[in-house]
């Protein structure tokens, strides 16, 4: 099934998207759930609560405004960098310039904090003044579904309620600055999610295609298979010693093919438009101002 955070006639709903992908049935969700978007139904289903009824027919997609399915993650998203071998290599002599750790041996997380995200064709705000270096990261982002610490890999699966896309947005200037990434990946609107979420019935993230495009030409383009630290690996690690909630988002790295991976290496500016998508799952696409 494919869930969606959506604006229509002023109020935000969420519902089940069609298998065509053309239409979106909204859901009896009380308002206060419904601000809480598809994460109000990761947790009714965790509570052992019924999936709540349709709540009127079918509208067109093109007539209601797609927002992020979790507009307002519960806490900051946990990501992971150089989580593919030629992505690492690629920028082995820029952020990772003197960092002699093998690349398989723990993954590297950080986090960026809940007010990055913004909607899955909505525009993101270059910070002028601020960074010249903003990158783009497309990435499969996993949402968590039942909770729990100490995952072990073998049960991590279950773990796993859905997936999404997202920008992992970088000022790379800023990321470089700091010893921590925190800054660099934390400005306002440097995480568009979207466009819904697929449950994990309909999809195996550990098997689908990532593709990411600036101004049409296809700069990104890798299998997760070809992910350094899986899936349930990633789950195990972020939850070691640490309390996963249901609709924690992980967002699981991004193939080779980043601007600062080029020669020279080409950063955004404003009007350029970066499109991702992920099979089975999706597209975003966001114009950069």
């Amino acid at each position: 099934m494919r869930y969606a955070t959506f604006i229509h006639d002023g109020s935000q709903k969420v519902g089940t998207v069609s298998a065509d992908g053309l239409s979106v049935t909204p859901l009896a969700l009380n308002p206060a759930e419904a601000e809480l978007g598809v994460l109000a139904l990761v947790i009714r289903q965790v509570q052992g609560q019924a999936l709540p009824a349709p709540a009127g027919a079918p509208m067109a997609l093109a007539q209601v405004r797609l927002v992020a399915p979790v507009p307002r993650p519960r806490r900051n998203i946990f990501c992971v960098g150089r989580n593919y071998q030629a992505h690492a290599k690629e920028l082995a002599g820029s952020i990772f310039k003197g960092n002699n750790q093998p690349t398989d041996s723990w993954p590297i997380v950080f986090t960026k904090v809940p007010e990055t995200v913004v909607g899955p064709f909505d525009n993101v705000q270059l910070p002028t003044g601020i960074s010249e270096q903003i990158d783009y990261e497309s990435e499969l982002a996993i949402v968590i579904g039942q909770g729990g610490r100490n995952i072990r890999r073998e049960d991590a699966m279950a773990h796993v309620w859905g997936y999404t896309v997202v920008n992992d947005v970088t000022a790379r200037d800023v990321q470089t600055r700091h010893a921590q990434w925190h800054l660099g990946k934390s400005f306002d609107t440097f995480c568009p999610m979207g466009p819904w979420v697929v449950t994990a019935d309909q999809l195996d993230g550990r098997d689908t295609r990532v593709r990411g495009w600036v101004n049409g030409e296809l700069r990104q383009d890798a299998s997760t298979q070809d992910m350094i630290f899986d899936i349930p690996t990633l789950i195990e690690t972020c939850s070691r010693g640490i309390t996963l909630l249901p609709g924690d988002v992980i967002a699981t790295g991004t193939p080779a093919g980043v601007g600062m991976g080029m020669t020279p290496p080409a950063y955004l500016k404003a009007g350029d438009v970066v499109r991702i998508e992920i099979d089975g799952v999706g597209i975003i696409e966001n114009r950069f101002v």
